[in-house]
């Protein structure tokens, strides 16, 4: 088929190439010249392991292109997507729909002939159905139907996700759009991937509903591991004595500093906002929010606490500042929360990263960046494990203790041994693991 998607950012480039890998004809479509002109020459705007290799192979093969002309690639195509952003709207926390309803309005003047457009981006209930409004008063003439196909992608993993997908969802309402639909997803019968097909708004739910219940989890924990620290108990046990029940499961029960990224932050306040419009509140949601916001703000003073108080004149060593590893996105990340309040409190950071140092560097004014985990430790009185990138545990605790003035690490992300790092000597804490005193206590 052939297919058009509105937006060459994340989810847009990932969707694009992964279609195209499925023998599908695709045109990506955005208004940023410089990034269709980047693209035009093999260099991608994110990071996203093997995403390079795949757009290449396609590109080369004729089944991906990349263009800044919308019409063209709308009036050619038998399915069009809507992959543009939906942020946090300024001032009352609702998705901002600007982009989308724009996109709207350009794919009407370009259609020709029966065209299905389909809202990938994550969008709040009801969403489809302007859409629709929109596009029928600009061309009442149009043959055209709408629907929702919300992406479930993981940054790090969104081709396998995208590839090998647990289950895929689609909002329709009329038996030629459901053919059409799934006639582009049919290379994953092969694998017997779960359709679920469901009307529009089921299915916009459904996009809101799974992000806020992993989120919940992650809060969850979050909140168990600060119990676990008061009482002497270890949160990572806990996690597996309950996550081996088979209604719970294993999956998303990692403490840390909070979550962040593109999709939980804002998808979480947009559920909350558009929940309390419609007259249902998500109270649990809105705990979510809060907790992890407060979170974010609370793992500064962990690491100030640690030090005695004070960081004046001290030098803190940070290792990771993406929202997670194998991504460069900075979006939310708890980095942006931490690293300043370490900063206001009189600290001098060096900071490490694989893949966010240029993002940080406009987001992190007085932040100083090094070429490696070692130099980013090197003379440090403190280091602050952020973001657990794999390599980060494979360092040598020796060689770190080597290279800092004081060995003293807060480990934000558990991912070294409690036990084996204060027997070399550091002071350690980590995020929902017994301290010493409290052992003895």
């Amino acid at each position: 088929m052939r297919i058009a998607l509105i937006g060459s950012g994340y989810v847009g480039l990932v969707s694009g190439a992964c279609f195209a890998q499925f023998g599908h004809d695709v045109v990506c479509v955005d208004n940023d010249a410089d990034k269709i002109a980047g693209l035009n020459r093999g260099e991608l705007p994110i990071y996203e392991p093997g995403l390079d290799r795949l757009v290449a192979d396609n590109e080369r093969a004729g089944r991906l292109s990349f263009t800044t002309n919308l019409a063209d690639a709308v009036g050619g195509a038998d399915v069009v997507f809507i992959a543009v952003g939906t942020p946090t709207r300024r001032g009352d926390g609702h998705a901002d729909l600007s982009y989308v309803y724009a996109a709207a309005k350009q794919i009407a003047a370009a259609l020709a002939g029966y065209t299905v457009v389909v809202t990938k981006s994550t969008v709040p209930v009801g969403t489809g159905r302007e859409v629709a409004r929109i596009i029928r008063q600009a061309r009442p003439e149009a043959e055209f139907d709408v629907a929702s196909n919300p992406e479930f992608l993981r940054e790090g993993a969104a081709i396998e996700d995208f590839m090998r997908p647990d289950r895929v969802v689609i909002g329709v309402e009329s038996e030629r759009a459901r053919a059409v639909m799934a006639g582009i997803y049919r290379p994953l019968n092969l694998i017997q991937t779960p359709m679920v097909f469901t009307n529009i708004e089921t299915a916009e739910v459904t996009k809101y509903a799974g992000n806020a219940f992993l989120a919940t989890k992650i809060t969850f924990i979050n909140e168990i591991a600060d119990l676990c620290e008061k009482v002497g108990a270890d949160v990572h046990d806990v996690a597996r004595g309950i996550g081996l029940d088979g209604r719970i499961g294993r999956k998303f029960l990692h403490p840390g500093p909070g979550f962040g990224g593109s999709c939980f932050p804002k998808d979480t306040l947009a559920l909350a906002r558009t929940a309390r419009q419609a007259g249902a509140p998500q109270t649990i949601v809105e705990q979510v929010v809060e907790v992890n916001d407060a979170r974010k703000k609370r793992m500064a003073g962990k690491v100030i606490a640690f030090c005695g108080g004070s960081l004046s004149g001290q030098t803190v060593g940070v290792l990771g500042l993406t929202f997670k590893p194998n991504t460069d996105d900075m979006r939310d990340a708890p980095a942006l929360e931490i690293v300043p309040a370490l900063q206001a409190a009189g600290a001098a950071v060096m900071a490490f990263d694989p893949e966010g140092m240029t993002e940080a560097a406009r987001l992190l004014p007085g932040t100083m960046f090094a070429k490696t985990a070692y130099d980013a430790v090197t003379g440090a009185d403190v280091l602050v494990v952020i973001t657990e990138w794999p390599e980060f545990r494979g360092l040598d605790p020796r060689r770190l203790k080597q290279l800092m003035r004081q060995p003293r690490i807060v480990d934000l992300r558990n991912i070294f041994n409690p036990q084996e790092m204060r027997g070399l000597g550091f002071a350690y804490e980590g995020v929902g693991r017994p301290q010493p005193e409290t052992l003895t206590a």
